[in-house]
């Protein structure tokens, strides 16, 4: 398959580090990371509450998990971003909390930490050999965009969902939005977080008397291993992993000009997992969503210093982490438009980028517009996700679309 440069639209390839991170950092940086684990805890996280709500586990057993989690996220993404020097923003798998809602209470909570332990070791092995970079190798540029662009679409689009249940809050901060894109561009998602949380307090409808600071206390759990949860967890798991959290994450890098290879992210991702799992963690992976808020030029126009935006967002996980429910409670207690509406706006660049990314390419448009449509449509079939088979779909139109007609040879005629 043919892998053109994107052109100009796509950040060019980041060139050399220049200074060290006290040079480096940015309040642009620092705000994106910070908007990335906002959105993880105020989307994903809301899944991970539904699963231990199915196995009816107490709320310290629930801080644990979310300090687990949080650990994980927030060490792997800080030292992948620091000894890369590009912004590998790292989460939970969500894919695999959603299946978690489908097993509680069949299975038990030791079951459920053995799967992770045997999820994390097929992904520690997958990574420590080099296949994954090998595929991804195969997967055109246009594509990838175009699969990322499918998967934004959704938060895009919600943020103006959310004028039917909440207008004045979402036209304040849209509104919001184009004056400080015109008047401080840099700045823009900093000043539209800030009026968007005036909006919600002056119109009542944030519960911030229900949070309070308390620490979280991690809780071991022993892991038991049974060939039902291997089948029905751990394999799933380690599939949905790697389709619908590792492929567009590191899709994410590529189009944004990062030619780091999968491997060392995927092994230090999977260290983790090992770790987290034993304190109820589920499989820690690359980020995909909140990812593109680190490595567009939001976070920074200077490619080469956004890894501190990754190593702001491990920042941000750290403190997560240990306050544990404190921190969800405070992202819980702001309304759910104002998370849509924010994390919509704030990923319109990495909507752009990637839109461009798609169609500039004459040979990969018409396969990168059908990846787009296939992910964006949020298709399911045989337990795997529209990220996944809009990049299979999408390869083939690839295939056959650019495959040079062969004219049958004539036959000689007779004299």
């Amino acid at each position: 398959m043919n892998h053109s440069s994107q052109g100009s639209s796509l950040a060019s390839p980041a060139p050399e580090v220049r200074g060290s991170l006290r040079q480096d950092w940015s309040l642009s940086a620092i705000t994106a990371g910070f908007l990335a684990v906002l959105i993880s805890y105020s989307g994903p996280l809301v899944i991970f509450f539904q699963a231990a709500k199915m196995a009816n586990m107490p709320n310290e057993m629930i801080s644990s998990w979310v300090w687990a989690i949080s650990l994980g996220a927030a060490v792997s993404g800080i030292v992948l971003s620091w000894r890369l020097k590009v912004p590998v923003v790292t989460a939970w798998s969500a894919p695999g909390t959603a299946l978690l809602v489908t097993l509680f209470p069949g299975i038990t909570l030791n079951q459920a930490v053995g799967a992770y332990l045997t999820a994390a070791v097929v992904l520690l092995l997958i990574g420590a050999s080099g296949s994954f970079d090998r595929l991804m190798r195969h997967i055109p540029k246009g594509i990838a965009a175009g699969m990322m662009a499918g998967i934004l679409f959704q938060f895009g689009a919600n943020a103006f969902k959310s004028v039917t249940s909440m207008p004045v809050l979402a036209f304040g901060m849209v509104a919001a939005y184009i004056l400080f894109k015109r008047l401080l561009p840099r700045y823009c998602i900093v000043l539209v977080l800030a009026c968007g949380a005036a909006l919600a307090v002056l119109l009542g409808q944030t519960h911030l008397s229900d949070v309070r600071l308390s620490l979280a206390t991690p809780i071991f759990i022993h892991p038991e291993w049974t060939l039902g949860t291997t089948l029905s967890l751990a394999i799933p798991l380690v599939m949905v992993s790697l389709t619908g959290q590792h492929l567009p994450g590191m899709a994410v890098l590529r189009v944004s000009g990062y030619d780091t290879p999968a491997r060392p992210i995927i092994t230090a991702t999977s260290l983790a997992s090992l770790v987290v799992a034993f304190f109820g963690g589920i499989t820690i992976v690359i980020a995909a969503i909140t990812a593109a808020l680190c490595t567009g030029k939001d976070a920074h126009d200077d490619p080469s210093r956004r890894y501190v935006a990754g190593i702001a967002n491990g920042a941000f996980y750290l403190v997560g982490g240990m306050f544990g429910s404190s921190i969800v409670l405070l992202f819980t207690a702001l309304p759910k438009e104002f998370v849509a509406v924010l994390a919509g706006l704030a990923l319109i660049g990495a909507i752009s980028a990637n839109v461009l990314g798609a169609v500039e390419e004459a040979e990969h448009r018409e396969a990168s517009m059908i990846t787009f449509l296939a992910t964006a449509s949020g298709m399911s079939f045989l337990g795997l996700g529209s990220a996944f088979w809009g990049v299979v779909i999408g390869c083939i139109a690839y295939l056959v679309l650019n495959q040079p007609h062969q004219r049958p040879p004539r036959k000689a005629s007779a004299h």
